[in-house]
C-alpha cells in the first residue's frame, strides 16, 4: 500500500535557536520513499547528521538547523509500505547471549522507561507467557486499561507515571509497552511514524520489539497497524525520536500533519 504524507511546522523564535529536525520518512525496513520534498525556508544553518545519532540505528538522518525569527518546514512524501502482516504470538524469543549487538542496548532502562521497576508486575501478570505471546498480552492489557487523553502528560512524564495514572497519549502508551517488554528481557525501542487514522492526526509513536530475528511494531493504542505505518526514526524512548528538539524556548504557531492512504 502507499501513503501520501504532508507535515507543516510553523514556529516563532524570539532569538537565534539551534534545532534538530526529524520528520522525514526513512527508506528501508519494510518501506520505500518513492518521492519526497522538504522546504525549510532560509535558516542560517542546515546540516545533516550522517549516519544518524546514537541509538537511532542509522534509520533516520536528523537535520541540524539554526534559525532566527521563525522556522517554517514543509515536508511531503509518497511512501510505499511493504511490511507484511505478522502474528506476534508466533514469534520466537532469542536467548540473550544470541542477540545481535544492535539490539542489546534496548534491554536497558532509559530516561522515560525505568523497566527495572516493573519486574514484579510483569512476572505476576505475564509470567506464564513467553516471547511474542507475552508481548501481545502486554499490548492488549495496556490498550484495554488505559485511556487516551490529550494534555494529560508532558515532557517529564515517564512510563511509571503513565502506568499509575492509566492514561496518556501515544508516547505514554509506547513508553509503558517498552518498559514492560524490557522488564521481560525482550529488547524494545520507540519509533516515530506517520500513520493514517490516528486521532488527533499528528506524529505518532509506537513501540518496536526484537523477536523472531527482526524488529516488529507494536501499537498499544490500537490506532495504527504496522502494515500502514511509515517509520521516521527510532530510539530508546521519546527523548531520541522527537520530531523537533529546540535548544531554546520556541512558540508554536501552527503544526499540521496529514497522512492518507493512496
Amino acid at each position: 500500500m502507499k501513503l501520501e504524507i504532508s507535515a507543516s511546522l510553523n514556529y516563532r523564535l524570539s532569538e537565534p535557536v539551534d534545532l534538530m529536525l526529524q520528520i522525514e520518512a526513512a527508506n528501508g525496513g519494510g518501506q520505500h520513499v518513492e518521492s519526497a520534498s522538504l522546504d525549510l525556508g532560509a535558516p542560517e544553518v542546515v546540516a545533516r547528521v550522517p549516519g544518524g545519532v546514537p541509538g537511532g540505528d542509522g534509520i533516520c538522518e536528523p537535520i541540524w538547523l539554526r534559525a532566527s525569527g521563525s522556522l517554517r518546514a514543509v515536508y511531503r512524501a509518497s511512501v510505499a509500505i511493504e511490511r507484511p502482516t505478522v502474528d506476534l504470538c508466533a514469534l520466537s524469543e532469542a536467548p540473550l547471549h544470541r542477540l545481535p549487538a544492535a539490539a542489546v542496548p534496548y534491554l536497558n532502562e532509559s530516561r522515560y522507561c525505568p523497566s527495572n521497576k516493573f519486574h514484579a508486575f510483569v512476572e505476576r501478570r505475564f509470567g506464564e507467557l513467553a516471547a511474542g505471546a507475552k508481548i501481545a498480552a502486554m499490548r492488549d492489557w495496556i490498550e484495554s486499561r488505559f485511556t487516551y487523553v490529550a494534555g494529560t502528560s508532558d515532557a517529564e512524564t515517564g512510563a511509571l507515571d503513565s502506568f499509575v495514572e492509566r492514561r496518556g497519549v501515544c508516547r505514554d502508551y509506547a513508553h509503558v509497552m517498552i518498559a514492560l517488554a524490557r522488564s521481560a528481557h525482550i529488547p524494545a525501542r520507540m519509533a516515530s511514524v506517520y500513520a493514517p487514522g490516528v486521532q488527533p492526526m499528528d506524529f505518532h509513536a509506537v513501540a518496536e520489539v526484537y523477536l523472531g530475528g527482526d524488529w516488529h511494531m507494536v501499537d498499544a493504542t490500537g490506532m495504527s497497524r504496522p502494515t500502514e505505518c511509515a517509520r521516521i526514526c527510532v530510539g530508546r524512548d521519546a527523548a531520541d525520536i522527537a520530531f523537533l528538539t529546540a535548544y531554546r524556548e520556541i512558540e508554536v504557531v501552527e503544526q499540521v500533519v496529514r497522512v492518507e492512504k493512496a
